[in-house]
């Protein structure tokens, strides 16, 4: 019998992990990056004896595969991957390889905003709750390197656009769609309909008897939902409207309803903050109600869940001023949410790599929460035009250090200092990660120095 061959495109953490899952199958791997391996993964490569080269792409060892799994971060106009096309081989995402050989049950999260913290919650109220689960896509570890050994009876999936596009069969128990807003659009031909559809496959292979978790208010989504009326168990959310069944915050109480059970807690007695937060919030209370947990399990999870960094994250106080991490925040819309959970005058420091930013969207909440603005960039002239007549003082710099100064000089006890960028950290940072982290280095100084 003649071993069948699967390549995949690039060797990141889903890639290896498909390699060793594809190796564990049967079949010949071949794993090819055009950039190169991460030491640790070279190393696990070469421990499981799998083929691999890095820095090109070798077209006569890809395109002989009889399934390509590619890294969602190549793009699908690239020449190989319309030639794998063209010849009709399947190229498929690491989540669509793996989904194949699992028994656990799906729950997949995605939307511009929100994914991250929203999977990490759920994950953590299953966990916490004594639920076999674990946690991949695009946070955790691999995917299919879990699928190997298939131990859990639940996955959490982290879900990008990207991943969706190259996932045809894989089927989701629960579905969460948070949000719908312009990003990534280099990727969709400034589309934003191709992007919406993108985001939408994730109910593709949705029954009946599946849970779809949605934000109503999302106005892309109310669009798409009459016009694809899709058959399943639909459970909406909304801040201003009582939904039933579905999540929704009133009063400052989120209140969620599935079949009998009825929940209820003080969005105060949570550890998170913000509308944007009420959302992410009850998305994870409605999926976990979904797979049969107590309210008494999910509240006692809601109060000792602890979000990733970069996220609207304290970095430490100051003389009475108080520091946010807010790095994460690439896009507008991230920032809309992040000023409108502060509660108290803010120093907003914004700026990086625009990525055609239309800032009116904030006009209304600068007005009311940001008492100045400071722009870490490179070229700051868009933020300085825009803002110069709607923020009564604004300083420029490409310092993070000097930007974390300047803001506990003008904050006064009480104020906040919130990092949130609205932009691309590539001008002046490795990535977001590094910002948010150069940024508490700097807090950590001051509070020692001050």
């Amino acid at each position: 019998m003649v071993t069948k061959k699967i390549a995949i495109l690039g060797g990141g953490e889903s890639g290896v992990g498909a390699a060793l899952l594809a190796q564990a199958k049967g079949f010949e791997v071949f794993l090819s990056d055009k950039g190169a391996l991460k030491e640790s993964y070279r190393a696990t490569l070469r421990a499981a004896n799998i083929s691999f080269e890095e820095g090109k792409h070798t077209e006569e060892h890809i395109l002989d595969a009889v399934e390509v799994i590619k890294s969602p971060g190549i793009p699908e106009t690239v020449p190989l991957v319309l030639k794998l096309k063209a010849q009709q081989t399947p190229v498929i995402s690491e989540i669509e390889f793996a989904a194949r050989y699992t028994k656990a049950n799906l729950i997949g999260i995605t939307g511009s905003n929100g994914k991250t913290t929203t999977t990490l919650l759920i994950y953590h109220l299953l966990k916490s709750a004594g639920i076999n689960v674990g946690l991949a896509g695009n946070v955790g570890d691999s995917f299919a390197a879990q699928v190997i050994d298939d131990s859990f009876d639940y996955y959490v999936l982290e879900l990008s656009s990207f991943q969706l596009d190259d996932m045809y069969d894989t089927h989701l128990d629960v579905m969460v769609l948070l949000n719908i807003t312009p990003d990534h659009l280099d990727r969709y031909n400034y589309n934003f309909q191709n992007y919406t559809d993108s985001k939408f496959r994730i109910i593709q292979n949705a029954r009946p008897e599946d849970t779809f978790i949605y934000f109503q208010e999302s106005l892309p989504i109310q669009n798409e939902l009459e016009k694809r009326s899709p058959v399943v168990n639909q459970l909406p959310i909304s801040l201003e409207t009582s939904v039933t069944p579905g999540g929704y915050l009133t009063n400052g109480e989120l209140v969620a309803t599935y079949g009998s059970s009825v929940f209820r807690l003080a969005m105060a007695d949570t550890t998170l903050r913000g509308p944007h937060n009420a959302i992410n919030t009850l998305a994870a209370v409605l999926a976990a109600q979904s797979v049969g947990i107590d309210n008494e399990s999910i509240i006692e999870g809601l109060k000792t869940f602890q979000n990733a960094a970069h996220r609207l994250e304290p970095a430490g106080t100051v003389n009475g001023v108080q520091f946010i991490n807010d790095s994460k925040a690439t896009n507008v819309d991230s920032v809309f949410y992040a000023l409108s959970s502060m509660e108290v005058p803010t120093i907003w420091i914004a700026g990086g790599q625009d990525k055609g930013n239309d800032y009116s969207q904030l006009d209304e909440v600068v007005r009311q929460k940001v008492k100045a603005l400071i722009c870490l960039g490179i070229d700051n002239h868009k933020l300085v035009s825009y803002f110069g007549n709607k923020v009564p003082t604004i300083y420029e710099t490409q310092s993070v250090t000097d930007a974390v100064a300047k803001g506990l000089e003008w904050g006064q006890p009480g104020d906040a200092v919130l990092l949130s960028p609205a932009c691309a950290s590539f001008d002046l940072f490795k990535n977001y990660e590094d910002r948010g982290n150069q940024f508490k280095a700097a807090v950590k100084n001051l509070m020692m120095n001050t």
